[in-house]
């Protein structure tokens, strides 16, 4: 079974009662990610969470399926979660579904796959199995989520509101969905005692992504803006930024050079293609000059290592969270190295 960021929220419910294998891939790693969080809470019984990673299921391709069909240290139900890059599951997966007896429910966030990827071909005719695929999203995309998760969590929004929310979020729905969870528990809000969100609540307690202070940084990395770079780390260590944030964000801007990359293809013209995504807000019309200059650094291959690159980083930072912000700061240097204009 397939689906898409599309028709995914209609047919979650559905999914999460008769599938048992999931596989979300795509360039929108938030957007798979909440996905799998959504399926997660829709379980009738979820139990106790595993999580595993796709270069240890790469080592050990029968490590999924001992897994799924052992019981609970606790004798419960249980779900594993697996992390993992393009293909790395895929020998796990076919042994998982060659295996006898129930096996617990697998949910799969794949970065660097696609609907066309052999783990996706191996699944997408099942019947017991969900193939899903999230592009990037745009700000008109978002602020429409941001709605829908306004209106089940008791909270009243206008359109200018919901898409303040989702830039502030960095059109991250994981972001945007705990901005809309900290509004209502902050007004007390419930679907039976809805409120209403005024411009003030949000200056109140709402994120700033600005303040934040993801988008300096990330920007001077990916341009290639080495001058800059050391007191930007040095801000990140002040400010004690959260390194697994940060990183996201390069994700999340990593992924959208992609998609500009796709859509300009490998003559097209850089310069209108920025300007119609402009037109079509699409493109943040303060994140233009930016998007400009990195995507003229990040193109095809280079493109490709790029994203490998912030995907080793993530394993990395997740498993080793005590060094989390030298790893970042390490891994940050050789980028902005690699992108900074060759003398």
């Amino acid at each position: 079974m397939k689906a898409t960021q599309s028709n995914f929220g209609g047919i979650a419910q559905r999914v999460a009662k008769s599938c048992n294998v999931f596989f979300f891939c795509g360039p929108d790693e938030a957007g798979a990610s909440a996905a799998c969080n959504k399926i997660v809470s829709l379980l009738d019984e979820p139990g106790e969470r595993v999580d595993m990673s796709g270069s240890d299921l790469k080592k050990d391709p029968v490590l999924l399926g001992d897994e799924a069909r052992s019981s609970s240290l606790f004798g419960s139900s249980r779900h594993i979660i697996v992390r993992a890059s393009g293909d790395e599951a895929l020998d796990s997966v076919g042994n998982l579904l060659l295996g006898e007896g129930e096996a617990c429910p697998v949910l799969i966030v794949a970065t660097s796959a696609t609907d066309k990827s052999r783990t996706a071909k191996l699944l997408e005719k099942r019947d017991d199995a969900l193939v899903a695929m999230f592009w990037p999203p745009d700000l008109k995309s978002v602020s429409a989520s941001v709605r829908t998760m306004a209106d089940a969590a008791g909270l009243q929004l206008n359109g200018d509101i919901a898409e303040r929310i989702a830039r502030a979020a960095s059109l991250d729905v994981r972001l945007a969905q705990s901005e809309v969870e900290k509004l209502s528990l902050y007004l007390d809000a419930s679907a039976q005692s809805p409120r209403s969100v005024d411009v003030a609540t949000l200056e109140l307690i709402g994120a700033k992504t600005e303040d934040d202070g993801f988008m300096p940084l990330v920007n001077a990395v990916l341009s290639g803006e080495t001058g800059k770079l050391q007191a930007e780390l040095l801000r990140m260590k002040e400010l004690s930024i959260n390194p697994v944030g940060l990183l996201l964000a390069m994700e999340r801007r990593a992924a959208q050079l992609a998609q500009l990359s796709a859509k300009i293809g490998p003559r097209g013209d850089i310069t209108a293609t920025i300007d119609a995504e402009k037109r079509a807000r699409r493109i943040f019309w303060k994140d233009e000059r930016d998007l400009s200059v990195q995507i003229r650094r990040w193109r095809g291959q280079r493109l490709d290592r790029l994203i490998g690159k912030l995907v080793e980083m993530h394993r990395a930072l997740l498993s080793n969270s005590q060094s989390a912000e030298l790893l970042l700061a390490q891994g940050l240097t050789e980028i902005a190295r690699a992108a900074a204009p060759k003398r």
